[in-house]
C-alpha cells in the first residue's frame, strides 16, 4: 500500500487505491467472522458449512481481483503518460 505514496497520480485515483486496498481487508474480516461463527457452531463437516466457507473465500477472491485491476489500469495509465 505504501507504493500508491510513489506512483504520481490525481487524489481521486489514489483514493481508488486505498480504497481497493481497504475493500479487500474487510471482505477478509468478514470472511474470518463467518468461518469463525461456523466454527463456533460445530466443527463436525457439514455441506453447508462447507458453501458458506467457500463463498467467503470467494469473495475475497473477487476483491483481490477488483484491487490488483485498480491497482493495474491506474498504475499503466500513469506509465503511458511519462514524465
Amino acid at each position: 500500500m505504501s507504493c500508491g505514496i510513489f506512483v504520481p497520480v490525481s487524489p481521486v485515483e489514489r483514493a481508488a487505491l486505498l480504497a481497493s486496498v481497504l475493500l479487500v481487508l474487510m471482505v477478509e474480516l468478514l470472511n474470518s467472522s463467518v468461518e469463525a461463527a461456523i466454527d463456533q457452531i460445530s466443527l463436525e463437516r457439514h455441506e453447508l458449512s462447507k458453501r458458506a466457507k467457500d463463498f467467503g473465500s470467494a469473495a475475497v477472491m473477487v476483491a483481490l481481483l477488483v484491487c490488483v485491476l485498480t491497482w493495474g489500469l491506474i498504475v499503466a495509465r500513469c506509465c503511458d503518460a511519462g514524465p
